[in-house]
């Protein structure tokens, strides 16, 4: 996994309006989440359909929870692959501090 490697270019794209500190990362298995992503995605449109077609409340909020928990698992795994890639290698080059801050900024962020 690369993270913020110095031999990596610059995004070619322009950041997006969520990026916040410009940095690139090549995610493992960066397809497997993409599926998932997509799936959500799905979820999502369903739940505008159940909306739209006056559902039943319970049935709904049923499928906004599996919606949650799916984005929680595409998280968990996004953390995992930092805590591998990009703070293993930080501490590997003793810049633990740092590591360790954003760490924990992004862990109160998620949970």
């Amino acid at each position: 996994m690369h993270c913020c490697p110095d031999d990596l270019p610059a995004s070619p794209a322009p950041f997006e309006e969520g990026d916040v500190s410009g940095k690139t990362v090549v995610q493992p298995d960066k397809a497997a989440l993409l599926k998932r992503l997509a799936r959500i995605e799905g979820q999502v449109r369903g739940i505008q359909g159940m909306i739209d077609a006056d559902r039943y409340c319970v049935d709904v909020l049923t499928q906004v929870a599996a919606v949650k928990s799916a984005l929680d698992a595409v998280a968990l795994q996004l953390l995992e692959n930092h805590m591998k890639g990009c703070v293993a290698r930080a501490l590997s080059e003793g810049d633990s501090s740092v590591a360790v801050s954003e760490l924990i900024g992004i862990v109160r962020k998620i949970r």
